[in-house]
């Protein structure tokens, strides 16, 4: 069931999610080659709580962290640990903050260091653009299938492969609920949900070089990686629908 926010509820989430972009805004300088990937957790957490919110992930059912932080062919659910950051890597951070009852979720993929990878750069800015033709899509009057298309379409034209068995999702009191949003069509438009007011969306682009598919990381519980060990990248914003607009909260 897709549960709509009122406007005091949307307010809330967009609260949430002004600490979820300050989080993205000052961890920056703290990404860099040498550094463990759970020192970059801890400092996320830190910024979390300074500003009065608290991890919204550490209410995943034994996730322990603030943080997923996926390296290169790390797609998704990838806890802190002792892995340390090397220059050129493809690193994803995925966080969360849960703010007065209500959840946000975001995710920003980038390059360590200063690298003249231009492949790489143009692996990620497609991602990026994709994710901004997809939010384009979330207003009244289309479907989330207009959105799940849409990012098929984008990320298929620059030759990169969408990962399939992983959706986008409503968010609100709860981390992810209803509607599931594909990064893929894999029905007709008019079956998936109309696009209403009231509706808070996590939208995701979730892609790699070459695969579609995904496998768990040897000695991980949660981690997934790309089948072809090929690399990937995740872009997600928390949206909000109104009569009249979009609203980006995150």
């Amino acid at each position: 069931m897709i549960k709509l926010k009122n406007d005091n509820e949307i307010d809330l989430i967009k609260q949430g999610g002004l600490i979820l972009k300050a989080v993205f805004e000052d961890i920056k300088p703290a990404v860099i080659a040498g550094k463990r990937t759970k020192d970059i957790d801890d400092k996320i957490e830190s910024i979390i709580v300074s500003h009065g919110g608290s991890p919204g992930f550490k209410k995943v059912p034994n996730y322990n962290f603030a943080s997923c932080l996926c390296i290169n062919d790390q797609v998704v659910h990838t806890p802190p640990s002792e892995q340390v950051l090397a220059e050129g890597d493809i690193f994803t951070i995925d966080c969360g903050v849960y703010f007065k009852g209500f959840h946000t979720d975001a995710a920003d993929t980038f390059i360590v260091g200063d690298t003249k990878d231009r492949a790489k750069q143009v692996f990620l800015n497609a991602g990026k653009e994709t994710l901004d033709h997809a939010i384009a899509q979330a207003h009244v009057g289309n479907r989330i299938g207009h959105i799940s298309q849409t990012i098929d379409i984008k990320i298929k034209q620059t030759g990169y492969s969408i990962i399939k068995e992983l959706t986008g999702h409503g968010i609100g009191r709860d981390l992810h609920e209803d509607p599931m949003i594909p990064g893929f069509l894999n029905e007709p438009i008019e079956n998936t949900p109309q696009i209403v007011p009231g509706m808070v969306l996590a939208i995701e682009v979730i892609y790699a070089e070459k695969s579609e598919r995904i496998k768990s990381e040897e000695g991980s519980r949660w981690s997934l990686v790309t089948e072809k060990n090929d690399i990937s990248a995740c872009f997600e914003a928390t949206i909000a629908v109104t009569e009249t607009k979009t609203l980006i909260l995150t």
